[in-house]
């Protein structure tokens, strides 16, 4: 007979942090895209362990929950860090907070066996397994970008999203209009009351009751589309000059915009494209740990890619959003060398772009653009590209992602909204 044997519970001093709250506090280290400040607050440019345990050491030196002697240990670790040491006691306790991470599947080691001594290490007093990353898996991906449209979308008083609806209607499941006569490819889901008086008024009260062709009713719903979108992301240099990091606020809109298609539009596609020098398509498990480079922008080249993917999608509507900075300074060229000019807007860059939106705008793509950069010459160059193609664009700061003035040029309206 087996037996369960029990025991006293002693809680771990990190057991009541909440891990979900503990991610997004960690969210601009998973999210750091290569631009250093010093005011920065995770200016280490890799996720290693080491860096790990500064990020984690900041954040928990402002918990009141832990006793003020670690509160200081961590506060003073993370300020002369990489200089200073962590005591054995807290570097423990921040390693099982990495593993219970791990546990809830939020980010992952490239190398297994991340807190265990090498088999050196076992003769010897050689640290644990080194040179491991740590990455945000599917789950911790999915879980900032809720978060982010969340922040984002609160804060301009959107608490909810619909689906791409139409003016048409449709057979389907739910009722929102008065039933039809069926034809032949509707979604067989009948409408019995109507059905049943359909034929009662064509025999009578007489038992059996014969059902004929002409009797069937079908209820409609509202018709709604499915959207093919493809995320154009600049990571041109320019995305971190002039002393303002614009390339991670756009991965946080990119992850926003992200999790709100795949939430709440799971019949739509979404693909990712970079577009820098040249451009490229990236899964989007891949879109947090993009960094800045190479230098110059290429926008033509990213709509060319982006109209090429949406071509092959089988979908009602095509759309592009781009967020960029707004300045193309590089084209490729026939014979496929690379042309550049980042001094203004040189006017053969220009009319290559304009002649790829044009083409985008032929084939019934939608470009709608968020624009981090409010310089003049570069709003007019993303009005032009907006009236091309009768798309939108957003422009914000990265101060304040959810402010952003909206210019719809469909309906030839301007507004703000806070």
């Amino acid at each position: 007979m087996s037996r369960i044997r029990y025991s006293k519970y002693i809680p771990q001093p990190l057991d009541e942090i909440d891990l979900e709250d503990l991610l997004n506090q960690l969210k601009d280290f998973f999210l750091e895209s290569g631009f250093y400040s010093q005011f920065s607050p995770f200016a280490q440019s890799d996720a290693t362990l080491e860096n790990l345990h500064q990020a984690l050491a900041k954040i928990l030196a402002e918990n009141e929950q832990l006793p003020q002697e670690w509160r200081d240990e961590l506060k003073h670790y993370a300020e002369e860090f990489p200089d200073g040491e962590l005591p054995q006691e807290l570097r423990e306790l921040l390693d099982q907070l990495i593993q219970r991470l791990m546990d809830e599947d939020y980010i992952h080691p490239s190398q297994e066996g991340w807190n265990q001594p090498s088999e050196l290490g076992q003769e010897s007093d050689v640290e644990p397994v080194g040179n491991v990353q740590f990455e945000l898996t599917d789950k911790g991906l999915d879980f900032l970008g809720y978060r982010t449209l969340r922040e984002l979308m609160s804060s301009v008083g959107r608490s909810s999203f619909g689906r791409h609806d139409t003016h048409h209607l449709s057979t389907g499941v739910q009722s929102d209009s008065a039933s039809r006569p069926y034809e032949f490819g509707d979604t067989l889901n009948l409408d019995m009351s109507a059905t049943l008086l359909n034929a009662v008024k064509r025999e009578g009260l007489a038992m059996p009751l014969n059902l004929e062709y002409g009797d069937l009713m079908v209820y409609q719903t509202d018709y709604q589309s499915s959207c093919a979108t493809v995320l154009m992301l600049d990571c041109s240099h320019s995305m971190i000059l002039y002393g303002a990091d614009r390339f991670t606020p756009a991965k946080k809109v990119a992850l926003a915009l992200a999790h709100l298609i795949r939430s709440q539009f799971p019949g739509d596609s979404l693909h990712v494209v970079l577009f820098h020098d040249s451009s490229e398509e990236i899964p989007l498990s891949k879109l947090a740990s993009v960094k800045v480079g190479p230098y110059h922008t290429n926008t033509s080249e990213g709509l060319r890619l982006a109209r090429r993917i949406l071509l092959n999608q089988n979908k009602d509507m095509r759309q592009i959003i781009m967020i960029t900075d707004g300045k193309p300074s590089a084209i490729t060229l026939p014979n496929g060398q690379i042309y550049r000019n980042p001094f203004g807007l040189d006017p053969m860059i220009l009319q290559k772009t304009f002649q790829e939106v044009a083409n985008c705008r032929k084939a019934g793509i939608l470009i709608n653009t968020f624009m981090l950069a409010k310089d003049y010459y570069l709003v007019e160059f993303v009005k032009k590209v907006s009236q091309i193609c009768r798309g939108k664009a957003y422009f914000t700061t990265t101060v304040d992602l959810a402010s952003y003035i909206l210019m719809d040029f469909m309906t030839k309206k301007t507004r703000t909204v806070h």
